[in-house]
């Protein structure tokens, strides 16, 4: 059995299940492994350091998987822009046919891909952005709840009101993001509007993913508890893991600091280390609130099986168990 919604069915993907793009860890090995199971995984473009880069691994991730997978390409203000147009390029030029774009309006690059019949998601954090991006001609949404890893955006909206206050709105597939890590969530989102959801710390917690074993077993003992909002008074929230650096950011900037106070302690080069050290206080990393949600470290086939297993027990058992017809109802 399978699980068909508008997602699966646009984006040409067995299961409504996405893994987005994350920094540091979407690489080759993961996103194949999510694509093998029969879900959609998305290479974080960023992650490498030039387009050629890029170019060897989507090569790489071609030779692990004959099935879809895209390519997440997030532009964020920085001092320093990467070349986010030849990036563009490799993208285009190395076949890939779904994007999933982040950041801020994707407008500037959406006549490119889908020139080349490139399908564009676009992940944003409210309804209204979600509306203007559908009116720009996305192929589809990803909506990303307060309790997302990253950048859940200032309205604070969780995601019990803002999928389906969204769902409301749009008419192309929508993902639901933020607290994403079991059948429960899937069948919750479906419920809730959505037609697929998008999970990133559960996916950093498999086998597959490509960091330190000590940042998986921390997420495993983790708690829901167990993150902070960094860059609230700068109105760039960013959810992290909680650690002395975490700590150390809300702390300054609480008593008035600036980014220039805190900008060497939340540096991507001191972040890169805790997933390649596993020293959790080497700098900020991402996860997010479901992380209470996350008890063990799967392979990505295993995860991916047990959730749309459990996900249609739900659905075609617990939950039409407690319809009762009327001739139930008149018995009783």
């Amino acid at each position: 059995m399978s699980i068909r919604t508008k997602f699966t069915e646009t984006f040409g993907i067995e299961h409504p299940i996405v893994q987005g793009g994350m920094q540091w860890v979407g690489r080759a090995e993961l996103v194949a492994a999510v694509a093998n199971s029969g879900a959609l995984g998305f290479i974080t473009a960023l992650t490498q350091p030039t387009p050629a880069d890029l170019a060897n691994e989507i090569a790489k991730c071609r030779d692990l998987t004959d099935k879809p997978f895209g390519v997440n390409l997030t532009i964020l203000p920085t001092i320093n822009p990467p070349p986010y147009d030849e990036y563009r390029q490799v993208i285009v030029d190395s076949g890939i046919k779904i994007v999933e774009t982040a950041g801020s309006n994707p407008a500037p690059h959406l006549p490119m891909f889908h020139d080349n019949g490139i399908k564009v998601l676009h992940k944003c954090t409210s309804v209204r952005h979600a509306v203007k991006a559908q009116s720009l001609g996305v192929d589809g949404i990803s909506i990303d709840g307060f309790e997302c890893a990253g950048h859940p955006g200032e309205d604070d909206i969780p995601g019990l009101v803002l999928i389906p206050a969204a769902a409301d709105k749009i008419d192309i597939p929508l993902i639901a993001s933020g607290g994403f890590a079991d059948a429960r969530g899937l069948v919750a989102a479906l419920a809730l509007g959505a037609d697929g959801i998008n999970m990133g710390s559960r996916f950093m917690c498999t086998v597959e993913s490509a960091i330190h074993q000590k940042v998986k077993e921390a997420i495993v003992a983790g708690s829901e508890l167990d993150t902070e909002l960094i860059f609230r008074p700068l109105r760039n929230t960013a959810r992290v893991a909680s650690n002395t650096v975490s700590r150390e950011v809300v702390e300054t900037l609480n008593r008035g600091g600036q980014f220039e106070d805190v900008k060497d302690l939340v540096a991507g080069s001191r972040g890169v280390k805790v997933y390649e050290t596993g020293d959790l206080d080497a700098g900020i990393w991402s996860v997010g609130a479901s992380m209470g949600l996350i008890n063990d470290i799967p392979t990505v086939g295993d995860l991916v099986a047990r959730m749309v297993d459990e996900a249609e027990q739900l659905i075609g058992s617990r939950l039409s168990d407690m319809i009762a017809d009327e001739e139930e109802e008149n018995v009783a």
